[in-house]
């Protein structure tokens, strides 16, 4: 029999329907493939039981015509996300075996819709990381690694690398500087970050309020469309979260591109950009071309500010979001002589390096004298760089970028390790966009010489997914990326 875990989303829920396979047959299938792929360490939390048990209700709604939009299709989540009576850490070990008592809207949607939670997924520790090498599990190991164990990129490292190696039908993930458009393409998989508010963020572990958002990793985009559609909406849980209609991102697939303008900003072709990641670039132009598209020059000018402008307000909102975890009221507690005793046991012995360094940077640029100087100033380039999509956007329709200016590196790269800002510049095609707040999907676009997936950004409006989805589905045919 066909391996059912080859099967996307819209091709296994049609299998479902028309009673070809059972949803007990598909969970127990991705089960199976979750152990065999344990030494890639993308779960940190696993429910076999109970997911077994959802399968078998999901079976009963088919039999009696009750089922819904996902009903028996096995997910993978992150663990930023907060689920119900599921341990949730965000890889940290501040919070022990922390069991929300509450779920998150966008976990609580695909519930509703009748999804089925395998486990929770690692990540870089509160989602501070760019190769998954900060997560409290330990890192999680790209399954197209070879010789060398290879990084899956971060912050969304297991939810990539568990879709990637069949170990889910799809998995969720949060983007708050390319964390799911990075590790999609080191993984050779397809993930959307939406445009800010699309999803709501309740329940969610904040890490930078402003630039945070929730969205899909997949097998390819018909999948993203679909379950983008079950996570999106207004929540009145969230503030953020927008009241503009959500469309019916499926219908866009398949969609004509014919007298599409797609912009190639000059500012994202640096010195030391990959020569293969700069020719596959100029393949998916022409494959856009070939399909009726018209490519356009654009420029971003502030391009090279939105490293350092991210690297200001992300830690900021950081510095403030992780106050909180002081020991006193859930998680880990090390107790101490007095109560700044114990707040400096916990947070020292809760926190990895990372997140330190990165509260450190955030409380130094919220500190009077420095707020005006930094933070201000940062938040007034972010201006700027979204002045610049806006003006860009007048003369196209969606722009095309690399997602990574690099293919997966090794895990303990000391290049990385000795000097973070070298992984900080791994980021510097995606986190322009979360600035700007618009949406963004990377997809696999071919391979490295070393045989090493590279992916494509498509970035489009504030709230226009619909085009990226038709643009996206036309570069995924003509590539004709073959998964893992």
């Amino acid at each position: 029999m066909h391996d059912l875990t080859d099967l996307t989303i819209d091709t296994a829920l049609i299998k479902l329907k028309n009673k070809e396979i059972s949803p007990v047959e598909l969970v127990r299938a991705y089960i199976e493939k979750a152990k065999a792929g344990q030494h890639y360490n993308a779960y940190v939390y696993f429910d076999e039981e109970q997911a077994i048990k959802k399968a078998e209700e999901a079976e009963n709604h088919y039999a009696n015509g009750t089922n819904r939009q996902l009903e028996g299709i096995p997910l993978g989540i992150k663990d930023l996300f907060c689920t119900k009576d599921m341990q949730t850490t965000a890889c940290s070990r501040i919070l022990g075996k922390f069991v929300p008592p509450y779920e998150s809207t966008v976990t609580q949607k695909l519930l509703d819709e009748g999804a089925i939670f395998l486990g929770k997924l690692n990540m870089d520790e509160f989602a501070m990381g760019g190769s998954n090498e900060t997560s409290c599990f330990g890192p999680v190991i790209n399954p197209w690694s070879k010789n060398i164990p290879l990084v899956a990129g971060g912050s969304s490292g297991g939810s990539a690398a568990a879709v990637a190696a069949k170990m889910c039908a799809a998995a969720t993930g949060t983007d708050t500087g390319g964390s799911i458009r990075e590790p999609s393409a080191f993984c050779g998989v397809t993930g959307i970050k939406p445009t800010y508010g699309r999803c709501s963020r309740y329940g969610i572990i904040a890490f930078a309020s402003s630039l945070d958002q929730a969205g899909p990793i997949c097998k390819d985009v018909t999948d993203c469309a679909i379950l983008l559609n079950n996570m999106a909406g207004y929540d009145l849980k969230d503030s953020t979260s927008s009241q503009k209609d959500v469309p019916d991102f499926r219908s866009f697939i398949g969609q004509d591109i014919k007298g599409l303008k797609v912009g190639i900003p000059a500012e994202y072709r640096p010195d030391g950009l990959n020569s293969e990641v700069a020719l596959y670039w100029d393949k998916a132009a022409e494959m856009l071309k070939s399909a009726g598209a018209e490519i356009v020059p654009i420029h971003l000018p502030h391009t090279k500010y939105a490293l350092p402008t991210y690297y200001v307000i992300a830690p900021a909102e950081a510095s403030s979001n992780l106050a909180r975890y002081d020991g006193v009221r859930y998680g880990v507690r090390v107790d101490g002589n007095g109560l700044d005793e114990l707040y400096i046991n916990t947070r020292t012995a809760g926190f990895g390096a990372e997140v330190k360094r990165r509260i450190l940077i955030g409380t130094y640029v919220l500190s009077a004298g420095y707020y005006d100087a930094y933070y201000l100033k940062a938040q007034k380039v972010r201006r700027l760089i979204k002045n610049d999509f806006d003006s860009a956007f007048s003369k196209c329709d969606i722009i095309l970028t690399p997602t990574s200016p690099i293919e997966p590196f090794a895990i303990g790269d000391k290049k990385m390790l000795e000097n973070p800002i070298n992984m900080y510049l791994n980021d510097v095609f995606t986190v322009s966009v979360n600035l700007a707040g618009l949406p963004a999907m990377s997809l696999p676009i071919g391979l490295s010489s070393n045989g090493l997936p590279l992916g494509m950004q498509l970035i489009g409006r504030a709230f226009d997914e619909g085009t990226i989805f038709k643009v996206a589905y036309q570069l995924e045919q003509c590539a004709n990326f073959v998964r893992m």
